[in-house]
């Protein structure tokens, strides 16, 4: 059993956060029969299996939502760290993509995709952790994310 520095990991999960050369990022609607944030717009992400490290889940994640068409240039990642919004009971590492080009070919998972600038984030309703995820890669500064979802 987990102590308060020790917690209860009930699972991991890779978050893959892509922007353009335009600093826009690449936010994904999520189906309405989705177990988390139904109907709101995310990130490409998934849950680590067993015997698979963040990064082979980043990768994997970012074919099996987004198809094999993608030129990617990896940029930065952040964690471990315990999420703030599901009970804190999941460990979560960030990885930073920079687009350079390809195609999109969304999942069952995902219903549209869209670039979405600094400006116009705040009016897309966003799953959970987004702006702490926008604020950890400091891809923008933090007047633009919403105050009270930040660490």
């Amino acid at each position: 059993m987990g102590s308060p520095s020790q917690p209860d990991i009930k699972g991991r999960f890779a978050i893959n956060v892509i922007e353009n050369s335009r600093n826009e990022l690449l936010l994904l609607k999520r189906h309405v029969n989705t177990e988390i944030g139904p109907g709101l717009w995310g990130f490409s992400a998934g849950h680590v299996e067993t015997n698979e490290t963040p990064e082979q889940c980043s990768q994997r994640e970012l074919i099996e939502e987004l198809g094999n068409n993608l030129d990617l240039r990896f940029l930065k990642q952040f964690g471990p760290f315990m999420d703030r919004y599901y009970g804190g009971h999941y460990e979560l590492y960030l990885y930073h993509f920079a687009w350079l080009g390809g195609s999109i070919s969304l999942n069952h998972e995902h219903t549209k995709f869209i670039w979405v600038s600094k400006e116009e984030f705040h009016s897309y309703p966003v799953v959970d952790g987004i702006d702490e995820d926008i604020f950890y890669l400091n891809i923008w500064p933090s007047k633009y994310l919403n105050q009270k979802k930040l660490p």
